[in-house]
């Protein structure tokens, strides 16, 4: 008997499904990985953002006289 026929008779209904992140919450282990690439992505966006606004704010508006 091959190892794949063992491991799915010692795991019953468990064979092939994902792993959780968590045992007692429903995320599995790619879902966490995408929710960490989501917020990464994220974060690099406000920190783009916010040099864009310190940068109108500090040089391309006064070099406009906008105030």
């Amino acid at each position: 008997m091959g190892e794949a026929k063992r491991r799915k008779e010692s795991l019953g209904e468990e064979y092939g499904k994902e792993t959780r992140f968590i045992s007692w919450l429903p995320i599995t282990k790619s879902q966490s990985q995408q929710f960490m690439q989501l917020t990464t992505t994220g974060a690099w966006i406000g920190i783009v953002f916010l040099v864009v606004a310190w940068l109108t704010v500090r040089f391309i508006g006064p070099a406009f006289e906008w105030w």
